[in-house]
């Protein structure tokens, strides 16, 4: 059976979702994207279909659900839940809830593919890692279109599952795995903040009659756990209008999570000046249910001014065992509004973390004010970028002609106010006009609608961003020349991916072989060069000085099928992948290859 459908998967912090879109189709028209009702479980013995997979997971004790209660129509007997009845259930019983997973997975500072969730379990509960519950939410979705789309296998179609923009190269490469674990075949992964740009060109196929050369779009994406920005370019071709992503932001923890916590450590100095202290284990508890309570609050359509909030005490009657407070919506704006979105000066910087050691836990931003992140990536940007796209104020700040959010804590009408409020102003220190919103889209499901279209723009039927390699890139290569004594090896440097080359392309170098170190630790050194925009990939240069800047080297043992220091004929192979990274492949004679890989992405440090 062929492929039918393209589909886009937003793994999120907070929510998964999936869309689809038909493979094929006139690529003269709009292809038409859709989202997926994904069936779950929303109480014990009631499965329902909900638009968001929420990205929870409770492990169950055998006491905590009626026998059979927890079937799902492709499995009978789960060995965890997944979605809304996880994140009801958990927000009761928050020690044997694993949430924010997608967080762990970019944490540097853990073995992310150890079993170290949920963090505060009892003991004796077994743990799973943050790959493994990645890999159940991409399950759960891979079984709910099987399910739902009984004749066209989800294996047989083209998949694509997003990521943040600043995710680094194990992130990514652990995405893929859980993926691949979950069955999935071949996956393709896309930045979160394209794909929402992606949603909204699907929506508005006359795109270029909204944006005009020179213009400079700011995608604000402020999901569960992380916030992204990233400026796309509207730039020219051949008298057609392009889009070019020209910078992406630094990895910040800070999101959705953080406000709950904000909510919670509220909530709990109200109880304490009553004189109520809660353990650890009730602030977790008690941290759930601030974010159910803020989701319920900040709906668009919602009256009411409070939220009830109950949580288990410590006594066993079962009156005398709860405690309960309530969260007001006054108290939401607040500490939205002076704690995460201050109005700052363009020349606010985020303060760095002082503190030599600290818990281990997730690396939350120290700084928790979105607005001075926005301030530092927009300052920069400008001031390290050398991309002539890149529209700026008389002061040098990067200035947005207009603004696309992203993300659920931007479904809050007060977030989208005060962030353009600030940015607007910075503006108009500048001389500048305020920005636009582009407006119309989904923030909860754009990121699966986006991915899905570009899916098909992939193969022509649709607007492709462009984000082409900034500078030419090379590899040393070891010259063939007897050694001197007193003088270093000479080397020569070979260009591996020309400037401009293409995210999602890739190139052989075929023509020639080169000797391969493995079984060995050896050093392998790169070069780039903002200069030399005209070497094709396979050039060779004598002489690697001026034009050309080293990056850090690569030190790596690489596996060896025999003996250690085996010396192996390879020939070269480029790939640029959708989110940035430059993959140097060798490929021997015998069909074993061999990975480097780093990122080519400007990115705001």
């Amino acid at each position: 059976m062929s492929q039918q459908y393209v589909i886009g998967i937003d793994l999120g912090t907070t929510n998964c979702a999936l869309a689809c879109a038909p493979a094929a189709g006139d690529p003269r028209e709009s292809p038409p994207v859709t989202v997926i009702e994904l069936p779950q479980l929303v109480n014990p013995g009631e499965v329902r279909d909900q638009s968001l997979l929420p990205s929870f997971l409770y492990i169950p004790g055998s006491a905590d659900f009626p026998a059979g209660s927890i079937a799902l129509p492709w499995d009978e007997t789960p060995r965890y839940v997944v979605g809304a009845l996880a994140q009801k259930r958990g927000a009761e019983v928050a020690s044997r809830l694993v949430a924010s997973a997608k967080s762990w997975l970019s944490h540097a500072g853990v073995d992310r593919t150890a079993p170290i969730l949920p963090l505060n379990a009892p003991q004796g509960l077994d743990k799973i890692s943050p790959v493994e519950a990645s890999r159940r939410y991409l399950e759960h979705l891979r079984a709910a279109w099987d399910q739902k789309m009984p004749d066209a296998p989800f294996a047989k179609q083209q998949v694509l599952v997003t990521v943040p923009a600043s995710f680094d190269a194990v992130a990514r490469e652990l995405t893929l795995q859980a993926a691949q674990e979950a069955g999935y075949q071949n996956p393709l992964l896309l930045e979160e903040p394209q794909a929402a740009f992606y949603a909204w060109i699907e929506r508005h196929p006359d795109w270029r009659e909204r944006v005009q050369v020179g213009d400079l779009i700011l995608v604000v994406d402020i999901g569960g756990g992380t916030t992204d920005f990233t400026l796309i370019a509207v730039t020219e071709q051949a008298g057609e209008l392009q889009l070019e992503r020209v910078a992406v932001g630094e990895h910040i923890l800070l999101g959705g999570d953080n406000v709950d916590l904000a909510l919670a450590r509220h909530l709990e100095q109200q109880l304490a000046a009553q004189g109520t202290k809660l353990d650890a284990m009730q602030l977790h508890a008690l941290w759930q249910q601030c974010r159910l309570a803020k989701e319920r609050l900040l709906e668009e359509d919602n009256k009411k001014r409070e939220h009830p909030v109950t949580i288990l005490g410590r006594g066993t009657g079962l009156v005398g065992g709860t405690i309960k407070t309530k969260l007001l919506r006054e108290d939401i704006d607040r500490i939205l509004g002076e704690g995460f979105l201050p109005v700052v000066s363009s020349q606010d910087m985020p303060q760095r973390r002082k503190m030599g050691l600290a818990e281990i836990g997730l690396p939350y931003a120290a700084d928790a004010a979105i607005t001075r992140h926005l301030a530092r990536f927009l300052r920069q940007q400008a001031a390290q970028s050398e991309h002539g796209s890149v529209r700026r104020g008389s002061s040098g700040l990067a200035a947005p002609t207009h603004v696309l959010f992203n993300g659920g804590v931007l479904r809050a009408g007060l977030v989208r106010r005060r962030i353009l409020e600030v940015l607007n102003g910075w503006l108009a220190e500048e001389g500048l006009a305020p920005v636009v919103p582009l407006v119309g889209e989904d923030l909860m499901r754009a990121v699966a609608r986006g991915a899905a279209y570009y899916g098909l723009a992939r193969e022509g039927r649709g607007v492709r961003i462009r984000g082409g390699v900034p500078r030419t890139y090379y590899v040393g290569i070891e010259s063939a020349m007897p050694a001197v004594p007193g003088m270093p090896v000479p080397f020569k440097a070979l260009a591996v991916a020309p400037f401009g080359m293409e995210e999602g392309s890739s190139l052989q170098l075929k023509d020639r072989e080169f000797g391969l170190t493995v079984g060995e630790p050896a050093e392998f050194r790169f070069f780039q060069s903002a200069i030399r925009k005209n070497d094709a990939a396979g050039a060779m240069l004598d002489d690697i000085a001026g034009d050309l800047e080293e990056l850090s080297p690569i030190e790596v043992c690489l596996p060896a099928a025999g003996n250690a220091g085996e010396f192996v004929p390879v020939t070269l192979e480029t790939v640029v992948t959708e989110t940035g990274m430059l993959q140097l492949w060798s490929v021997a004679r015998d069909g074993r290859r061999w990975k480097l890989e780093f990122n080519v992405r400007e990115k705001v440090k």
